[in-house]
């Protein structure tokens, strides 16, 4: 897949079919957050992968922005060992781009962070910071609303060159 195209392309998603991410794409999806960047080579970012339907259902009843994650076949939770919010926005980005080349969909969600740690049982000295749900997306429900298809401020607003 170009790397242009699937920036360009790629859709937060969350509406999810019942297909399960087959276990080297989940692989191929963690690999990409274990070989991002970050800062000083640090490497904060561990992931907590959560496929039980139990347990996304509790993550996704942590709070009414999430109920979709109910349905996503795993969540993956960012959790590092010195919070860092640029490196676990790298990680995050890096598994929802190769997520998308291999057909899969995904879409970050802001749960409670004490909610997620008694949730998973994650030890109080660790910082949670991303929570992203993955799965194969339902067709039905693959098209964006139209109050959010893609509408973007033009890059003649966004890009100053060389000074303000």
């Amino acid at each position: 897949m170009d790397a242009y195209r699937a920036v360009v392309d790629k859709r937060d998603q969350r509406g999810f079919s019942d297909r399960p991410i087959p276990e080297d794409a989940l692989h191929r999806i963690l690999q990409a957050g274990r070989m991002t960047g970050s800062s000083k080579n640090a490497e904060p970012n561990r992931f907590v992968v959560v496929r039980d339907r139990k347990r996304l259902e509790a993550l996704a009843a942590t709070t009414p922005f999430a109920r979709w994650m109910a349905r996503a076949a795993v969540a993956i939770v960012i959790v590092q060992t010195r919070e860092h919010q640029f490196d676990a926005g790298r990680a995050a980005q890096n598994m929802m781009l190769v997520s998308w080349s291999d057909g899969i969909g995904s879409c970050p969600a802001h749960l409670p962070e004490p909610k997620v740690v008694r949730l998973l049982g994650i030890p109080p000295d660790l910082f949670v910071n991303r929570v992203i749900g993955f799965g194969y997306v339902d067709a039905g429900r693959a098209a964006p609303p139209a109050s959010v298809a893609r509408r973007r401020l033009p890059l003649t607003e966004l890009a100053h060159w060389e000074s303000w």
